[in-house]
């Protein structure tokens, strides 16, 4: 039994009665209306997945249903049934937005081959849409994690800006989420249906880079065997992404800035001028000013390029954000690798905030999927942390205290022991803010006992704020 809903609508009983019978054979539920206003009427209270309607009929004609549909039922699907001498309303109507007509007299078998033809185009569109928004979910914010004040401030500026055609030069070190800055910009646009072209300059050897970009005709030089489209072709309507922008070679940026000015170029080896609509979003790992002060870069391409800035700060400059993004990175990495790890303990959280992440977010993410697969636990502990990291955070591991060496000369074993051990208490405490019953939880022994070892050290009068 089918689920889909018909109306027919047609002044003649015979068509209503033939055309719903052989649509009730094939499963579908079938209402009927003498003209068209019975059918807005019948429309009015209940929703039909098509209608099937004449067109030329008293009281409302099937132009009036038509566009009454559209405005108050646009996922109805509209079949227009016409004479031969009224064809051209029905294309009239087609371009009003109906799905296809049928010209009587009507065979019932195309009735039915084009009423299964309306409702799989319509099921292509609603994946279509649905695609459309995980696109949209992908590559808006949902996929950069940060509550930081300074990503706050990109996200607000990302925002005001996506709606706009004006040129963006996005700048901020590896890794830290340029291209998704990028995308979010292109989703949140009039563009978003449009094509995003992303071209890494700085991966595409410089021979190639300009065919790449502006495409070459037959034969324009070696192994040329066909004409190519370029990526701004390609963008055409849409966003062109140009990444690393920093490394494009001096001739390659007289053409770009020629672009930028007047919107057109020639493919490589051709003589004809291509108009594209494309808007141009730039990013760049160095500093751009710096870089033509040395002769490098163009210092008017550059002005071209930031017309909107958009920096995006490394991640040891806001590391609130870091808890954030393991988060999201152990949701993300145990759904994908079908593991069952929990979380995080603070210790570890604590170590991996104060490391100075010379990768940003990106090695954090890498950083992260090792320890979802290789950890043994439900949890990650400081344990599974590299060993980069947690010499970085001042921890000792257990490789360093199996590399220590006993001078020729001997030593105080009670001394190196004492020394070891102040080290290891003010690690503990400074990392819990010198709570004492945090600090003997990571030093797994009683508080009574850490307040001992903290006198005999005199640590007790190091207190910094007067925490107890």
């Amino acid at each position: 039994m089918r689920n889909e809903s018909i109306l027919v609508v047609d002044d003649a009983p015979e068509i209503r009665f033939s055309m719903s019978e052989v649509l009730r054979h094939e499963g579908f539920t079938v209402d009927v209306a003498c003209d068209g206003q019975e059918a807005i009427d019948k429309s009015s209270k209940n929703f039909f997945d098509v209608m099937i309607t004449d067109l030329a009929m008293p009281r409302k004609d099937g132009m009036e249903v038509l566009s009454f549909l559209k405005e108050h039922s646009p996922e109805t699907i509209c079949i227009i049934i016409t004479g031969f001498g009224t064809i051209h309303g029905a294309v009239e109507a087609m371009r009003q937005g109906a799905f296809d007509y049928l010209t009587k007299p009507v065979k019932l078998e195309e009735v039915i081959i084009t009423v299964d033809k309306a409702l799989e185009v319509r099921e292509l569109r609603r994946e279509n849409r649905s695609l459309r928004q995980e696109l949209r979910d992908i590559h808006g914010f949902e996929r950069i994690v940060g509550a930081s004040k300074a990503m706050q401030e990109v996200f607000e500026l990302v925002e005001k800006v996506a709606g706009v055609d004006s040129t963006v030069l996005i700048t901020g070190e590896s890794g830290t989420g340029k291209e998704l800055i990028a995308h979010a910009l292109h989703y949140k646009s009039e563009r978003e249906d449009g094509p995003f072209v992303p071209v890494n300059c700085a991966a595409i050897p410089e021979g190639l880079l300009e065919s790449e970009l502006f495409g070459h005709e037959k034969g324009s030089f070696t192994h040329a065997i066909s004409t190519k489209i370029g990526r701004f072709e390609l963008a055409n309507k849409g966003t062109i992404f140009l990444d690393e922008i920093g490394e494009m070679s001096s001739a390659l940026q007289v053409k770009l800035l020629r672009f930028l000015q007047e919107r057109q170029f020639e493919r490589v080896g051709g003589v004809k001028t291509i108009h594209v609509d494309a808007r141009i979003i730039a990013a760049t790992n160095i500093d751009l000013e710096e870089a033509f002060q040395k002769g490098s870069f163009r210092d008017d391409l550059y002005y071209r390029l930031n017309v909107i800035p958009i920096h995006i700060p490394p991640l040891r400059e806001r590391p609130e954000d870091i808890p954030l993004l393991i988060q999201h990175f152990l949701l993300k990495f145990c759904s994908a690798k079908r593991t069952c790890v929990e979380g995080m303990e603070e210790n570890a959280i604590r170590c991996l905030e104060s490391y100075d992440w010379p990768g940003n977010v990106r090695e954090l993410e890498n950083i992260i999927e090792r320890m979802v697969i290789l950890s043994n636990g439900p949890i990650i502990t400081v344990r599974d942390l590299p060993n980069r990291i947690l010499k970085s955070s001042g921890k000792l591991t257990a490789g360093d205290l199996s590399m220590a060496t006993l001078p020729i000369d001997g030593l105080s074993l009670n001394s190196a022991v004492g020394s070891l051990e102040k080290t290891l208490i003010l690690q503990a405490l400074e990392q819990t803010g010198w709570v004492k019953n945090r600090a003997a939880k990571l030093l797994q022994m009683n508080r009574t006992t850490l307040i001992e070892k903290m006198k005999k050290q005199n640590l007790m009068t190091l207190n910094p704020e007067g925490v107890k």
